[in-house]
């Protein structure tokens, strides 16, 4: 990977430095974090890069550019851009119906009382589901992990959101068609399946298997060759161990490399966050987005689209504070706004934290994160493999310290 010099671009290489030292210091010393990584890109050069700690347990082995990573939720961004692709080709729209494409949604109701063995009851929804309420959390769906309805328990109990269990892409949205909706479409903000179901928008509506779309619409013309839903077998070895932390147990294998859940395609293809990728690949990501969807002579969507994906489109340019009904989400919520697959700065002082306005980012379940600032022509991407991600503030930390290396 070439590296160019931080202060050709208008970065202290100093305080980018004393980045990897409280990564060093205050996460894996202590045992918080497995490994390190981090990529800084301006203008779109790498103007660094920094690799720290064993890759797998009980190896010497550090990570290094090649190390593959679960990306989780990263993923979506992705899924959100397959959508967009189909949206510049005219086959669906923003205001679509959702059960146009998936029938299977028709006639679906909002939460009226009912769960805990007792039968669900409905009303109907004021408007109907759009695929824009997918791109930006505002469908009425949920999460298992989010524990604070019934609906979510009936998620659990149905073991919906398991992908190597009995569902596929069809019979997850058969199951969750017969689950009421945690509000009507449009009015609240949750984090939730979404996403995933925005997946099987895109296997339907293009004809293609999720994966396949992927690898041939954007993987392949961005040169994202390590980015995929199952490890090819000549690429596990680099495949890092994962982990997680469970209350009073401490940090516990989650999934093992040598052994991984990842070797195998998995039943439940999930557009919400399924998906491997190295550093280097998602920062080729950024670099598409930051280049108005085009990177290296290949475009993927137009300008105009990336412009409107990295809008806030919460309605009445709400923030999530005053939308969001989520008990957990990989963003804070003052000063935020949600695009088309990414949160967006909408107010820096009230998020309390340096940016610019117009920034997007998103993040993943085992603590990696990505933001795109366009103002800035900034991005970064940090890999790590611990859950859950909201344990420590190391999203917030780095963010402050890339600002204050700019000169």
């Amino acid at each position: 990977m070439k590296i160019a010099k931080p202060e050709k671009h208008g970065l202290d290489s100093s305080r980018l430095g004393a980045i990897d030292r409280l990564l060093k210091e205050r996460y894996l010393d202590p045992g918080h974090f497995p490994h390190a990584q981090l990529l800084i890109a301006r203008d779109g050069e790498v103007v660094h890069f920094s690799s720290q700690g064993a890759a797998r347990e009980g190896k010497k082995k550090a990570i290094d550019e090649s190390a593959l990573f679960r990306i989780a939720s990263m993923t979506k961004p992705i899924t959100s851009l397959a959508f967009m692709i189909l949206v510049e080709e005219a086959k669906v729209a923003l205001d679509t119906p959702v059960h146009h494409v998936l029938p299977e949604l028709k006639g679906v109701g909002v939460y009226d009382g009912g769960g805990a063995g007792v039968p669900f009851v409905t009303k109907p929804c004021a408007e109907p589901m759009r695929m824009v309420d997918l791109l930006r959390h505002t469908a009425g769906f949920t999460y298992s992990f989010q524990n604070r309805s019934n609906i979510d328990a009936a998620h659990r109990a149905l073991k919906l959101e398991n992908w190597h269990g009995d569902y596929d892409l069809d019979s997850f949205i058969a199951a969750l068609g017969k689950l009421p909706l945690e509000f009507s479409p449009g009015t609240r903000w949750n984090y939730s399946v979404a996403t995933d179901v925005l997946g099987l928008v895109v296997q339907r509506v293009s004809g293609m298997k999720l994966e396949r779309f992927f690898a041939e619409r954007i993987f392949a013309p961005l040169g994202m060759n390590d980015t995929f839903f199952t490890v090819p077998t000549d690429k596990l070895d680099r495949l890092v161990d994962c982990y997680t932390v469970i209350e009073g147990k401490g940090r516990q294998m989650f999934d093992r490399a040598s052994e991984s859940m990842w070797a195998t395609p998995f039943k439940f293809v999930s557009g919400g966050g399924g998906l491997v990728s190295s550093a280097h690949d998602y920062n080729r990501f950024c670099q598409m987005c930051l280049g108005g969807g085009e990177l290296d002579g290949a475009r993927i969507v137009g300008r105009k689209t990336i412009e409107l994906m990295t809008m806030n489109h919460l309605p009445g340019n709400a923030d999530l504070s005053s939308m969001s009904t989520s008990l957990f989400s990989e963003t804070q919520n003052a000063g935020t706004g949600f695009g088309l697959g990414f949160a967006v700065t909408i107010d820096v002082a009230r998020s309390m934290m340096p940016g610019s306005v117009g920034e997007y980012y998103w993040g993943g379940m085992f603590s990696t994160a990505f933001f795109i600032d366009p103002v800035e022509r900034l991005s970064m991407v940090f890999m790590t493999q611990l859950s859950p991600s909201m344990l420590y503030p190391i999203r917030r930390e780095l963010k402050t310290m890339i600002y204050s290396a700019l000169t």
